[in-house]
């Protein structure tokens, strides 16, 4: 019995630490259409459709490009995404931070053609480096 619990344990501790391997968060890195360093100049929030999920909208300057297929310097960008309210203990990818008013960072990207809205690439990792 007590094998057989112990081999159970083994099996399962990798599902209780399910965040994403550094491979996962720098393949997605390096998948974005747009990387920028911007300048937040205003947040959004408003509650999502989900319970505990919040819609986040920022308006960001860009002020350096590094990689870009539609943006250049200077040039003003809507940034939307949203972030759920976890309950203690879950497990999963990590949540994309909430940026705040005058925050710089460098920020991977992809634009919605739909929208002209850009959207984080790298989860967790999308406004900063490894």
């Amino acid at each position: 019995m007590r094998r057989l619990i112990l081999l159970l344990a083994m099996l399962f501790l990798p599902v209780l630490s399910a965040e994403l391997p550094p491979s996962a968060y720098e393949r997605m890195q390096a998948a974005a259409t747009e990387v920028v360093e911007i300048e937040v100049l205003r947040v959004e929030i408003e509650p999502g459709e989900a319970a505990g999920s919040q819609n986040i909208r920022l308006m960001a300057l860009v002020n350096k490009v590094a990689r870009t297929a539609n943006v250049k310097e200077n040039d003003l960008i809507k940034i939307g995404y949203t972030v759920t309210g976890r309950e203690k203990g879950w497990t999963g990818p990590g949540e994309i931070p909430i940026l705040e008013e005058r925050d710089k960072t460098l920020a991977y990207l992809v634009k919605d053609p739909a929208t002209d809205e850009f959207h984080p690439a790298a989860g967790v990792m999308s406004f900063r480096n490894f």
